[in-house]
């Protein structure tokens, strides 16, 4: 008999249909495999998350089900939006530098930033990248955890490559990076990177558990920032934009990682909304001796408008009245960022490039390119696929956006 078995994909009969086969990949997505395309290879049986074909030979059951399981994936959907979702690996041809929507940004200092996902399973009314339910974004993205940290450590080398430095890593996606069921395994491999300093993750807590905690721990995690913006229970229902945020739930979860490692809380004050709150949150953090990084709301042109943006000198003169009230250093210091050798970009603003189309964006209109190593957002195109020519609008940290031409 042969099996069908995969560390990240389960399989189970459809709730939907019966004439398929559903197929759920990293816990929170899912495609499906019809069920004539899986019975012209053999008889066939979905259980304990496999599909068994007994009376298929193993090599013809590999090179019958390649096919299904790739035209699977190019369906994927994100269970929690109901949007279309890409997988990128190593043989995708999409590169991890060029985006903040995933894989790596490297800001020219000692800190790393990793994204290995995006989506968010609350739905914050001041976010300020637009995630959640109510997002206007289209696609989603998880990445391929080894081809991560395979690029993680090649940018090392290069930042190492003039000089010795730790390197701290933030696992800080665009939504909540415990969506990502590789996490531990991720944390694993980053922190077998020997260059590797501070691995440091920032979570709503909501969809932290006591077990998941000890297996990132275990696992190397330094250090947690937690975005606690309300202890009142409805007022952090509003501010999460969700009935279902239970405050409760995190701070209990937070009691327990502020007795095994460092514990940021790190709420965004927004004038007029939570003013009330953070002198609650900041005494629940001396109660657990966790550290405070108040964070100032700001506005982007992407994000949600929920309140009015203070100008940062309001803002630490506000920060210096809630210190002297509490006693507490309440100044953002989770890394110690100085320069370090930064990744030379490709192309800048104003060069035109050759690229090719690889896949859409996660805004309407946008395409996602790939020219010399580099991913490139094309907004406004009207190709979806081939070759084009793009000129580089923006370009900041090896992120570029650019226009066809």
């Amino acid at each position: 008999m042969s099996r069908l078995e995969f560390e990240d994909i389960k399989f189970e009969k459809s709730d939907k249909s019966d004439k398929c086969a559903r197929l759920i990949f990293l816990r929170i997505f899912e495609s499906s495999i019809d069920q004539e395309s899986l019975e012209r290879i053999g008889r066939f049986r979905i259980k304990d998350g496999a599909i068994d074909f007994p009376d298929t030979p193993e090599k013809q059951l590999q090179n019958k089900f390649q096919p299904l399981l790739a035209n699977a994936f190019n369906n994927l959907r994100s269970t929690l939006t109901g949007h279309k979702a890409i997988y990128v690996h190593r043989n995708s041809g999409i590169p991890l530098i060029g985006t903040l929507y995933f894989g790596i940004v490297d800001r020219g200092t000692n800190i790393l930033e990793v994204k290995p996902i995006t989506g968010c399973n609350i739905d914050c009314i001041f976010c300020s990248v637009d995630e959640g339910k109510s997002s206007r974004k289209v696609v989603d993205f998880v990445v391929e955890t080894d081809y991560l940290i395979d690029e993680v450590a090649r940018v090392i080398r290069y930042k190492q490559a003039d000089k010795e430095v730790k390197i701290d890593v933030f696992i800080n996606t665009h939504g909540e990076p415990l969506l990502y069921a590789s996490m531990a395994r991720l944390v694993r491999g980053l922190r077998e990177i020997k260059q590797v300093g501070t691995i440091s993750i920032i979570t709503n807590g909501t969809l932290l558990t006591k077990k998941l905690a000890d297996e990132l721990i275990e696992a190397g995690l330094d250090q947690l920032n937690m975005s606690l913006n309300a202890i009142t229970p409805e007022e952090a229902k509003k501010l999460a934009g969700t009935d279902i945020y239970n405050i409760e739930q995190v701070t209990e979860i937070a009691r327990y990682v502020a007795k095994k490692i460092r514990l940021v809380i790190a709420p965004v004050w927004l004038k007029g909304v939570n003013d009330a709150e953070i002198t609650k949150i900041i005494s629940f953090a001396k109660e657990i001796h966790a550290e405070v990084g108040v964070q100032n709301y700001m506005m982007h042109k992407l994000g949600r408008k929920a309140a009015k943006q203070v100008d940062w000198e309001e803002f630490y003169s506000q920060l210096d009245v809630w210190e002297k009230y509490s006693g507490a250093e309440l100044r953002f210091k989770s890394h110690t960022a100085y320069k370090t050798r930064t990744l030379e970009p490709p192309f800048r603003k104003g060069d035109v490039v050759k690229a090719e189309l690889m896949c859409p964006g996660r805004m309407k209109n946008e395409m996602l390119a790939v020219a010399k190593q580099r991913v490139i957002s094309v907004i406004g195109g009207n190709k979806t696929k081939g070759t084009i020519k793009a000129r580089i609008v923006k370009d900041k940290d090896n992120v570029f956006l650019a226009e066809e031409v």
